[in-house]
């Protein structure tokens, strides 16, 4: 399983865009409520159970968290591909985010009670035309002859695409020609649902 950093994580989006709102109030609770419990157990060595309790939370699913300190990014790191439940995916991302972003210093114990975290939940891949994609609400997954590439919803926003823009950069992430989403490339998209603390006030 691949770990990636997300630095587009890093500026503020607008979170509207990706609400899908698939996960109930206490399911999103529950879930950044796992990420402050996998960090805090990292630091005081100790386990925690990664069963997912429930169907719907043991959905493969691909997963950022992102951290934050007193409005400062303290680290961002995610599954972009199914990998895993959806569960387990914020556990462990949460875990890599305070640890393992090379990007920062390694999150103290002194700093988790201030510790502020958004959780970005990619839904499922669905294959999809090129005249269906929509700039602002589908991430893309562009794959061929064994290549495959990726881009979150947010990316075509930050950087001002278009639709057209967008499958091309997607298939130069793949290591393909900008146009191979014309000439047989398989196109899957994504929607992400985003929330953190102010969302959920669960704590």
């Amino acid at each position: 399983m691949s770990l990636q950093h997300e630095n587009s994580s890093a500026a503020p989006c607008d979170c509207r865009l990706f609400d899908a709102r698939e996960f109930a109030p206490e399911e999103r609770a529950l879930l950044l409520q796992l990420a402050h419990d996998s960090i805090l157990a990292a630091l005081e060595n100790r386990e925690i159970c990664m069963d997912p309790p429930s169907p719907h939370l043991a959905e493969p699913r691909g997963a950022f968290t992102t951290l934050c300190w007193h409005n400062d990014l303290r680290g961002c790191v995610g599954y972009v591909f199914p990998v895993s439940s959806v569960y387990r995916a914020v556990a462990e991302t949460a875990r890599a985010a305070a640890f393992d972003d090379s990007r920062f210093r390694p999150v103290t114990l002194e700093e988790t009670p201030s510790l502020e975290i958004s959780l970005s939940i990619l839904s499922s891949l669905t294959p999809i035309r090129p005249e269906e994609v929509e700039v602002g609400r589908h991430g893309l997954l562009v794959s061929m002859a064994g290549q495959r590439g990726l881009l979150l919803p947010q990316v075509p926003l930050e950087h001002e695409w278009d639709r057209i823009t967008f499958l091309e950069q997607t298939c130069r992430k793949a290591g393909l020609p900008p146009d191979a989403w014309q000439k047989g490339a398989t196109l899957e998209a994504f929607t992400a649902e985003l929330f953190g603390e102010k969302d959920v006030n669960h704590r």
